[in-house]
Order: C-alpha cells, then sequence, then structure tokens
C-alpha cells in the first residue's frame, strides 16, 4: 500500500513539474489567476484522492469506486470555491485563461483515474 502510493506521489511530483514548465513556457500573456495555484490544487488533490481511494480498497473493497466518485465530486466543489472570482466573478475569460483552468485539470484526471482504475483492477 505504501508502496503504491510513494509510487503515486513520485508521478504526481513529475508530471507537476513538467507539465507545469511546459504551460508557463507556452503562455505568453498574463493570468487573472495563479497558474501555479492551479497545478497544485490538482496535484495535492489526486495525492489526497488516491491515498483515501487505497485505504478504503484496502479495508471495503466493494466501496473503493463509490468512494473515488463522491471525492471527485468534492474535489471539483472545492476547486470552484478556491478558484470562484476567477471562474464565476470574471465573464471575460480569454480562450488562454480558459485553456490554463481545463489542461490542469485533465492532466492530472488521467493520470488519477488510470491510477486507481488500475488499483481498482487488482482487488
Amino acid at each position: 500500500m505504501i508502496k503504491r502510493i510513494v509510487f503515486m506521489l513520485i508521478a504526481v511530483v513529475l508530471l507537476f513539474v513538467i507539465s507545469y514548465f511546459v504551460h508557463i513556457n507556452l503562455v505568453s500573456t498574463d493570468l487573472s489567476f495563479s497558474l501555479l495555484g492551479v497545478y497544485i490544487f490538482h496535484a495535492i488533490a489526486v495525492i489526497i484522492i488516491y491515498a483515501a481511494v487505497e485505504f478504503v480498497a484496502e479495508h471495503l473493497p466493494t466501496q473503493a469506486g463509490y468512494t473515488y466518485l463522491m471525492l471527485m465530486c468534492f474535489k471539483i466543489g472545492t476547486f470552484l470555491l478556491i478558484f470562484k472570482s476567477t471562474v464565476f466573478e470574471n465573464e471575460d475569460l480569454s480562450q488562454v485563461e480558459r485553456v490554463g483552468l481545463v489542461v490542469p485539470f485533465l492532466l492530472f484526471l488521467f493520470l488519477e483515474a488510470g491510477a486507481i482504475a488500475k488499483l481498482l483492477n487488482s482487488k
């Protein structure tokens, strides 16, 4: 269990470092939000969600999938609460800013979903 969580932590850190620096070098305009904050939020959320699902899969394997779905809803809700001024109050988000919000979400979602699918299939 600990070995898989450490491996996931390493994968998240690698994804964070590579994707953030590629993304920040591709963006030439100033954003109305902190791109680093968005990446940090998603990295921390992925680690917490994976560790929680790993724990539930160890003790209640039939409930691990439901736990993942519930935590994904919490993750989206928490993101909207933290970045509400960016998402709701700014009606004039440029295309670059919209992509800046969606790309980190999708990158970390693919990593998270792949790792959790592998975990659930092994149980």
